[in-house]
């Protein structure tokens, strides 16, 4: 390994945690709400905002058609200036954005009668406005990004979570009594008197509005020439991959969106959907992880793609993130007793789904990794296909065993998918852009990380406190394991 290698780490490093810092903080917030809103809603109530939030994480997708990531491979680009590039993927994502915000208000009287939710028309507009705001902003985040400015990324994303956190809570914990006393207030022609599911939508279009006020200084940054032979040849590039991150996308919510057609239970589908998405939260921090790695990495990635040591840098990257992971994965399973507190007594039947979904994202962060090959050999269009055969894989699961075993065939279906994509992506990777894993060593330490894990759900009950003792102990044998076997001679390695 280069010389410059250890400090390319450094800086993979530094920055992301500077970017997870806004992450960590969003991804928190959120779950601490999970609390807040599975002691006061209804299991079903939760199960209508997971089918809502599902949509929205579709159509986000879809309206960004792929430039976040094109935005990064032509701003790179000798003789591209950035500044037209990230003015041409505004221009095209607004327009996107523009006609799916008119489509979702005109027809929301007919699409909220069709989903049975015929009083809450007012969610499909909100649900306009947020991806209209949330798409746009997207290319001026990517561009702070580009331009390395990671602070002001984090800090607006910070006031971004906060309002939405302030509204949440106005809305949860004020707003009610409020309502009761101002019969008449215009705020009760869309929002309801008591908290239900448009609650959380209406404090997410506020976050929007913020966060889009204060890109405005970003926005006005941009040329706004438009340049045909720029955004055909971005399209071009960035499609394939939106069309390979929708199945994708598709592929992390679908079971949210079968639970209505599939359930064997048509009067209890919203509750188990609710008990579902709320185990679900307690696998966040893996998700959180993956995520703010994902915002650091993919720059960093491409800035690097030219350095003929670069696959050694990218599969040391990727032991080091699977470590990590797995050390997540302990702390959350084995300090389930204390996690499951955080949610509301009725919401507590899925806690079993919990370390599936948690093995699920590391897989899914692994595919991250490795996938890495298409984008930086310009063949984007095979993650068409690995997304898609996860996709099938994911849709036979939950529609075969969805009807019998609910909420478990959600999260097995999870993890059969991510699992198949990362062996198929890893597998043409070695092909088409060769990187030096050493899947002995990685699978070596995940092997370590369940070993303990099943250790852990073998020994006798005992009371809470000397269980999380003998749990701590067992995680710091992890930590004792993984130093000396793997990170100590990576160090000597490293120095020679």
């Amino acid at each position: 390994m280069s010389q410059k290698a250890p400090g390319a780490l450094r800086k993979l490093a530094g920055e992301t945690a500077i970017y997870g810092m806004s992450t960590i903080l969003a991804r928190f917030i959120n779950f601490l709400f999970v609390p807040l809103y599975t002691y006061i809603l209804s299991t079903t109530d939760y199960g209508i905002l997971t089918e809502f939030m599902a949509y929205i994480a579709l159509l986000q997708v879809a309206l960004l058609l792929g430039l976040e990531t094109g935005c990064f491979r032509f701003a790179n680009r000798e003789g591209n200036d950035p500044n037209t590039v990230f003015s041409n993927a505004y221009l095209a994502v607004s327009a996107v954005s523009l006609v799916a915000l008119l489509l979702l208000g005109s027809f929301s009287e007919t699409l909220s009668v069709r989903m049975g939710y015929g009083d809450s028309q007012i969610c499909y507009w909100l649900i306009g406005l947020i991806l209209a705001m949330d798409s746009t902003t997207a290319i001026l985040f990517a561009k702070l990004r580009f331009e390395s400015k990671a602070w002001r990324f984090a800090g607006i994303k910070t006031i971004k979570i906060l309002t939405e956190t302030g509204t949440n809570l106005l809305l949860f914990l004020v707003f009610p009594s409020f309502a009761a006393e101002h019969p008449d207030h215009f705020l009760l022609t869309f929002l309801p008197a008591t908290p239900n599911f448009v609650y959380p939508i209406f404090a997410i279009f506020v976050s929007c509005i913020v966060a889009f006020l204060l890109l405005i200084p970003e926005l006005l940054r941009l040329n706004f020439r438009p340049d045909k032979g720029i955004i055909t040849a971005m399209l071009r590039y960035s499609l394939p991959l939106m069309l390979a991150a929708l199945p994708g996308i598709v592929n992390d919510f679908l079971d949210r969106i079968l639970f209505r057609f599939f359930h064997v239970d048509q009067t209890l589908w919203q509750s188990d959907l609710g008990i579902y998405q709320a185990a679900v939260k307690l696998a966040v921090i893996m998700s959180l992880f993956v995520q703010m790695f994902r915002y650091a990495a993919e720059p960093f990635f491409f800035s690097r793609a030219k350095d003929r040591n670069s696959p050694q840098l990218y599969a040391k990257v990727m032991e080091y993130f699977v470590a990590f992971c797995l050390l997540i994965f302990l702390g959350v399973t084995l300090y389930i007793d204390l996690f499951q507190l955080l949610l509301g007594r009725d919401f507590r039947a899925g806690m079993g789904i919990v370390p599936i979904m948690l093995l699920s994202y590391l897989m899914l962060g692994m595919l991250y990794n490795v996938s890495m090959w298409y984008k930086l050999s310009d063949r984007s269009s095979y993650a068409i296909w690995i997304t898609l055969a996860g996709l099938v894989v994911s849709a036979v699961i939950n529609i075969l065993f969805l009807p019998k075993y609910s909420y478990w065939a959600a999260a097995w279906g999870h993890f059969a998918s991510y699992g198949a994509m990362l062996v198929i992506s890893t597998l043409l990777g070695n092909k088409y852009y060769p990187i030096p894993y050493r899947w002995g060593r990685i699978l070596s330490i995940v092997a370590l990380a369940l070993g303990l894990f099943a250790i852990s759900c073998f020994l006798p009950e005992m009371a809470l406190i000397p269980k999380l003792i003998v749990h701590t102990v067992l995680i710091l044998f992890y930590l004792v394991i993984y130093y000396f076997g793997y990170e100590h001679k990576n160090r000597k390695q490293i120095s020679l």
